[in-house]
């Protein structure tokens, strides 16, 4: 006697608890799988960079172009750190400097409020008692640093056996069409998160280029500081617009006399950040990534409070492989079209092994057969 079918509200109910227990085994495993995930963001990162010098530089070979694209990978990232580091030092230097700036600024705000005596800057800074905060700090230290190191060691291994993924998707699906459904993921997977890395660090430089014209025209202090931290944070959805466009006009507030410069800036910020965002974004994504904007934000809140500031970073590209792969799956299909921007998830792209971030993805597969009778009428005369 053949077992009833399963109830489809049960089996729904089952896959919402699994969701609940992955949440938390990555919660718990979140300083193992961090690493691991950073380590693979950074692979597929230069994978992607790889194939785009040896598109681009004439006589760069397919075995070169992934070592130079590790060289300058490390490099820029290495260069940025340390520009960042050092000038944070001059940064706090010049905090201290604007102490009376703010504490003419705390009267008035404690004025508005019927406060009587403000506090103190100094006062404000003994209250919070830094000192108690120092061992988190060194704490924070030494886990990136640990970090940092798993990270390389994991980019090392996966760059490494990436000559062997192909015989193992052979002796993991021995049947032509399974093996050929799992490569057409992967690449979905890999073309959504190569193209999500290009748009972010192209728009990002528009935004930290046009920003550090902003901020040297009206004379804002640690400029090309700034342009860097608000590039690093246009990979965080929502939190870099935030940062581009209220932070420098703050610090312009304690470093002039006069507010206009502050007004200038925050009206000249905003307006970047919205037309990059909201006009040459859109253009050069497309349909590529296919996330509801909803979606993105609860995925931002969600991978912040698993994996912290690494989750905040890896939420875009993480939940574009949840939907692609929870698309594969007949019982798990109705996650990935609530988590879709159009309500098709599925694989409607063909994508090709050899394609470079900047070409983007190949038309959907449903658009050739109209493009097809196109053709015939035309040869026809119709």
């Amino acid at each position: 006697m053949p077992a009833p079918a399963a109830d489809p509200v049960s089996r729904n109910a089952l896959v919402i608890l699994a969701t609940i227990a992955a949440g938390a085994v990555l919660f718990w495993l979140s300083d193992i799988l961090t690493p691991l995930a950073l380590a693979m963001f950074l692979a597929v990162m230069i994978d992607g960079f790889a194939r785009v010098l040896q598109a681009r530089l004439p006589g760069v070979s397919r075995r070169a172009a992934v070592p130079l694209a590790v060289v300058l990978s490390v490099a820029i990232f290495g260069g940025a750190a340390f520009f960042v580091a050092d000038n944070a030092t001059n940064f706090a230097t010049q905090l201290v400097a604007y102490a009376p700036k703010l504490n003419g600024i705390i009267a008035r705000l404690a004025g508005m409020v019927g406060m009587d005596v403000p506090p103190t800057i100094t006062q404000l800074i003994q209250q919070a008692d830094p000192a108690s905060h120092l061992g988190q700090v060194a704490r924070g230290l030494q886990t990136f640093a640990s970090t940092a190191a798993f990270v390389l060691v994991y980019l090392g291994f996966i760059l490494a056996s990436r000559r062997g993924w192909e015989r193992k998707a052979v002796s993991l699906f021995g049947a032509r069409d399974e093996r050929q459904e799992a490569v057409a993921a992967f690449l979905r997977i890999r073309n959504g998160v190569e193209q999500y890395l290009w748009v972010q660090t192209v728009t990002g430089l528009m935004i930290a280029v046009a920003s550090w014209i902003a901020m040297a025209a009206v004379g804002l202090d640690n400029a090309v500081f700034w342009a860097i931290l608000i590039f690093i944070a246009s990979y965080i959805p929502v939190v870099g617009g935030i940062v581009a466009v209220a932070l420098p006009p703050i610090f312009a507030i304690l470093q002039f006399d006069t507010l206009w410069q502050a007004v200038v800036l925050f009206g000249v910020l905003q307006a970047i950040t919205m037309f990059v965002g909201n006009i040459i974004q859109p253009r050069m994504q497309g349909r590529s990534l296919n996330m509801d904007p909803i979606v993105l934000l609860l995925a931002l809140a969600f991978w912040s409070a698993v994996w912290g500031l690494p989750g905040a970073f890896l939420s875009t590209p993480l939940t574009t492989v949840m939907m692609v792969i929870l698309a594969q799956f007949p019982g798990t299909r109705w996650i990935a079209v609530l988590l879709s921007e159009d309500g098709d998830p599925g694989p409607s792209r063909d994508i090709s092994p050899d394609t470079t971030p900047d070409q983007g993805p190949s038309p959907p597969p449903a658009s050739r057969p109209a493009a097809k009778r196109r053709s015939k009428n035309l040869r026809s005369g119709t």
